[in-house]
C-alpha cells in the first residue's frame, strides 16, 4: 500500500521527563528514511494555536540530543485546556477549532503526541474530532495504564537511588532518620523502586495509608537491635489513615493541588514520636532533569519509530505501550481517565516485607 502521508506534527507536553529529546529525534528520523517531513510543534498544542510556535525538523536539527534531558520543543502542564477561549494574535478562538484549523492549514496528515495522561485525553479528545494521531506514554510516575512502562521513570528512580545512597553515609554518622521526599502523586512506583534499590527501612505510598505509631515502632525495633540510624522513603502523596495529602497550593480552577511537605510532616512526627533527630530531603524536580539512563534512551527511542510505523500504517487513536519485548499499540480510549497503581499484591511490595521494610500498615 503506498504511504499517502507526507507531512507530521510531533509535540511535547506536561511535565518534563528524561528521555523527551530521544523520542522527537527518533520520530524525526524514522520520519525522514521514509520521506515523510516533520514539523515540531512548540509549547505542547501550542504549536498549532500560535502559528509563530512550530519549525521544521531535519536529522540535522536533531543530532546531538539523545543523551539531552528536558526537550527542544518545550512543554506545558496546565489544566483543561477546553474550558476556555484562547487569545492569539489573529484573534479570540474556541480552542479545539483553533488547533483542528491550524493543523489543516500547516498541511499535516497526522500528529505524534508525547505526554502524560493530561496530554494523552486531550490527545484522544481531538482524535475524536477527526484528527490522526499516535500517542507516547511520558512519565516519570510510571502511572499510564496500558504500558509496562514509560521513560523518565528509570532515570528518576536511578537518581533517587543514588541519593538515598548518599544518605546512608550521614544518617549513619549522626544517627539520625533520614526522609527522601520522591515525586509519586498518586502512585508510589518511583518510592517503592528507590527504596528497595536503596535499602530504606520504610517506604510511605499513596496505595497504603500510613501508621506513624507503627512506623515508629519499626524504628525504635532497628535501634534495640543496633541499627542507630533509619532511611525512610515517602511519595509526595502519601498519606496517614484517616489524613488527607501534603499540599502547598490548593486547586484552582483547573489547575490541581500542589503537593508538597510529605517529607517535612513525616520527619517531624517521627523525631516527635520516637526522640531521634530527623532530617528531610525533597529530591523535587531534581528527578525529571539531567540525561536520561540508557534504558530509557533505549525506550524512548523505540517508542518513537513506534509511532512513525503507526502513522504510516494508518493506526490512530492508539498509543504506543510497552509490552515486553514488544511495543504495541493500545487504544486511547483504553488508556485516558485511568492510572497504573502499585498493586497490594505486587511482587517488589511482598519482597521489600519479607525483608523487614515497613510501609506504615
Amino acid at each position: 500500500m503506498k504511504n499517502t502521508v507526507k507531512k507530521i506534527g510531533v509535540l511535547t507536553g506536561g511535565g518534563d521527563a528524561p528521555g523527551l529529546n530521544a523520542v522527537i529525534r527518533a520520530v524525526v528520523k524514522s520520519a525522514y528514511n521514509s520521506g515523510v517531513a516533520v514539523l515540531g510543534l512548540e509549547d505542547s498544542f501550542d504549536g498549532l494555536i500560535h502559528p509563530e510556535k512550530s519549525r521544521p525538523l531535519s536529522p540535522r536539527d536533531v543530532t546531538g540530543i539523545l543523551r539531552l534531558g528536558g526537550t527542544i520543543l518545550g512543554t506545558v502542564n496546565r489544566g483543561d485546556p477546553f474550558l476556555e477561549p484562547i487569545e492569539t494574535s489573529e484573534g479570540t478562538f474556541n480552542y479545539a477549532d483553533r488547533v483542528i484549523d491550524m493543523f489543516k492549514r500547516a498541511g499535516l496528515d497526522a500528529l505524534i503526541c508525547i505526554g502524560g495522561d493530561g496530554t494523552l485525553a486531550i490527545s484522544h479528545e481531538f482524535s475524536k474530532r477527526g484528527i490522526p494521531l499516535v500517542g507516547v506514554p511520558k512519565t516519570i510516575d510510571n502511572d499510564i495504564m496500558g504500558t509496562n512502562s514509560s521513560f523518565g521513570f528509570d532515570t528518576a528512580v536511578s537518581f533517587a537511588t543514588e541519593s538515598i545512597d548518599r544518605l546512608h553515609s550521614t544518617a549513619e554518622a549522626h544517627r539520625r532518620i533520614m526522609v527522601v521526599e520522591v515525586m509519586g502523586r498518586n502512585a508510589g512506583w518511583i518510592a517503592l523502586h528507590s527504596g528497595v534499590a536503596g535499602g530504606a527501612d520504610v517506604i510511605l505510598i499513596p496505595e497504603i495509608p500510613y501508621d506513624l505509631d507503627k512506623v515508629a515502632e519499626c524504628i525504635r525495633a532497628r535501634d534495640a537491635w543496633g541499627a542507630r540510624f533509619s532511611i525512610v522513603v515517602v511519595a509526595e502523596g502519601a498519606k496517614p489513615k484517616g489524613g488527607k495529602v501534603s499540599v502547598v497550593a490548593e486547586a484552582h480552577g483547573a489547575s490541581p493541588e500542589r503537593l508538597g511537605g510529605a517529607g517535612m510532616y513525616v520527619a517531624n512526627e517521627l523525631e516527635a514520636r520516637t526522640g531521634k533527630e530527623s532530617r528531610f530531603v525533597v529530591l523535587g524536580h531534581l528527578q525529571r532533569g539531567g540525561a536520561p539512563t540508557p534504558f530509557d534512551r533505549t525506550l524512548a527511542t523505540r517508542f518513537g519509530g513506534k509511532a512513525v510505523e503507526l502513522v504510516l500504517a494508518g493506526q490512530f487513536d492508539v498509543m504506543v505501550a510497552n509490552h515486553p519485548p514488544d511495543i504495541v499499540a493500545v487504544p486511547l480510549a483504553d488508556v485516558v481517565g485511568k492510572q497504573r497503581l502499585v498493586p497490594l499484591d505486587y511482587d517488589l511490595v511482598h519482597t521489600a516485607r519479607r525483608l523487614g521494610v515497613s510501609f506504615g500498615d
